[in-house]
């Protein structure tokens, strides 16, 4: 038992990390969308570009964005963890049946 309490708490851990180190060295840092670079590419190469698409809805605000966003992801996680469960029970139960 302890030993699966060390190991919890060194993920815990390394998570802070991961999470607080990018927060110290890019504090000052501007962040922008790939579509907002990858346009930005498009109209240097060919300023007469027109985009063939419109999105069929433009989210009202950034932060709505960055909500569908993370909404997004946590379903996408959702969903990769549960099939991972299913399976590492799979093969527990093939195991126990051998």
């Amino acid at each position: 038992m302890k030993k699966v309490f060390k190991g919890n708490l060194a993920l815990i851990l390394l998570i802070i990390v991961i999470i607080v180190v990018p927060l110290i060295f890019m504090a000052e840092s501007e962040f922008e969308g790939a579509d907002d670079q990858a346009e930005g590419v498009i109209e240097e190469i060919n300023p007469d570009y027109e985009p063939w698409a419109e999105p069929l809805w433009e989210p009202p605000s950034g932060e709505i964005e960055s909500l569908l966003f993370s909404v997004q992801v946590a379903i996408g996680a959702g969903a990769i963890g549960y099939i991972f469960g299913v399976l590492k029970e799979r093969r527990k139960k093939v195991a126990t049946n051998r």
